[in-house]
């Protein structure tokens, strides 16, 4: 009966032990990539991995010890992880893939259990050239010097880019290592012709005034993401929570959406990067889609970024993307929220714009002309059907005293977000303005439309709409 007894109590100890555990959760983020805000920032700053963490079942009487830690790449997070320091890590496809092969030459493993935000077109990755460059397209710089983060999906757009071409990329072109906070002032004092990375350089240095982007990874037309990892020992042992910080991602890119002008704020708070480039992101028809679904393309990019890595001679091994990347944890927290995972996985479409004509008071029902206009001290960005609607209030706006943070306009070919001060225009015979990137782009279509190419500041002229 003692014995009985005794064992009953030592089992009950047992058992408390194991409910009390403390479970460290330990998540490496990059913050000033800011198209991961949904997995790192806001999740940190806004706490809401706190809301979903399990406290019932096993986990009645656990404590959880929560770890956030930030970097600038991805590289140094995977030296965490495979040191046991780290259980979870943001990071983009080229090295996410290190990160899976460090793993397994540690003798562990990791899994990709999402996508934070990405896009199947490769926006997000693009080239700069100094302001006062010549070059207008990456076709200028044969013979140039270009930098880019090695090993960074940015260098797997270059490489790409080089490719399409039909350049030797050892011999047409001297490619260079360079980080974006080196690569900034490269660009400023003409140590460089021009800089390649990822988000969001190409657009942070021309909002800041030093560069032009001359090329979008959509032109490359090959998928990038940037993503989530976990330890897959880690994964199996406390799935619940694995879940609990997805759930967290979901809610993060709920209010992204809600309010996307807050939290692009609170993100700049939090990284030093401006807002008004945090809105390009995400903001309505931003540069990248805040998807976390694994669709097909982003599942091939993972596999294509391992087999270059591989010609590389970055990565050895195998590795296989159907088995590296684990969408388990993601249908089970797309579950818990009552969403349905595979009707997301269809949907491709960029957030959306709901708004009304800021001059019209109607709804924009086409976005592919959509002009948007953030003034200070508005808590709101106003929205336009038309580049012409924009540029005529920006004059109202100057002649009132009122100061603009950012005008955006839509790539009219490509769709994605610009700054509207960096793009060309299309004037057509009707006075209609049409957005490019690119010169020879709005030259084409110019030429097919019967009108002229103009820069920013020559839309700004009072002339430019006359015939409107």
């Amino acid at each position: 009966m003692k014995q009985t007894l005794l064992l009953a109590l030592t089992a009950a100890l047992f058992a408390s032990a194991a409910h009390a555990e403390t479970i460290r959760v330990a998540i490496g983020t990059q913050d000033t990539t800011i198209n991961t805000a949904a997995g790192g920032a806001l999740i940190r700053e806004l706490h809401l991995l706190d809301k979903y963490l399990p406290h019932d079942g096993k986990y009645k009487d656990a404590q959880y010890d929560i770890q956030w830690k930030n970097f600038t790449s991805g590289a140094p997070i995977t030296n965490e992880m495979v040191a046991g320091k780290l259980d979870f890590g943001s990071m983009a496809d080229f090295p996410g893939v290190l990160n899976g092969v460090a793993n397994q030459k540690a003798g562990k493993s990791s899994i990709f259990i999402s996508v934070l935000s990405g896009s199947v077109r490769g926006s997000g990755n693009g080239i700069v050239v100094p302001t006062d460059s010549p070059a207008q397209s990456i076709a200028d710089l044969k013979g140039k010097t270009i930098s880019v983060p090695f090993a960074s999906t940015a260098h797997g757009m270059l490489l790409r880019a080089v490719a399409a071409q039909g350049w030797d990329p050892e011999r047409d072109v001297n490619i260079v290592t360079q980080a974006p906070e080196v690569a900034g002032p490269a660009l400023q004092t003409r140590k460089i012709d021009a800089h390649a990375d990822f988000v969001p350089f190409a657009e942070l240095f021309p909002y800041r005034g030093f560069a032009r982007k001359i090329y979008d990874g959509s032109q490359a037309g090959s998928a990038t993401l940037h993503g989530t990892l976990v330890e897959k020992d880690y994964a199996q042992k406390y799935p619940e929570v694995v879940v609990a910080y997805l759930r967290a991602a979901i809610e993060a890119n709920r209010l992204l959406t809600a309010e996307p002008e807050k939290y692009s704020e609170l993100i700049a708070k939090v990284t030093g990067i401006e807002p008004e480039v945090d809105y390009l992101f995400h903001g309505p028809l931003g540069l990248q889609t805040r998807d976390l679904t694994w669709k097909p393309e982003y599942r091939k990019a993972v596999q294509t970024s391992f087999d270059t890595l591989k010609l590389l001679k970055r990565a050895d091994g195998d590795l296989n993307a159907n088995t590296f990347i684990d969408d388990s944890y993601l249908r089970a927290a797309f579950k818990a929220e009552h969403l349905d995972y595979d009707a997301a996985l269809k949907n491709y479409a960029p957030t959306p714009l709901v708004a009304n004509d800021a001059l019209t008071g109607k709804p924009i029902a086409q976005t592919d002309r959509v002009a948007q206009i953030w003034v200070r001290g508005e808590p709101k960005v106003r929205s336009f059907a038309s580049p012409e609607e924009a540029v005529r209030e920006l004059a109202t706006l100057e002649r009132d005293g009122k100061q603009v943070r950012a005008f955006y306009a839509q790539d009219r070919e490509s769709g994605i977000k610009l700054l509207g001060n960096q793009a060309w225009f299309a004037k057509t015979g009707d006075g209609q303005l049409n957005a490019f990137l690119l010169k020879d782009r709005a030259q084409a279509w110019a030429n097919a439309h019967g009108g002229q190419v103009l820069d920013f500041a020559a839309v700004r002229q009072p002339t430019a709409l006359a015939n409107r």
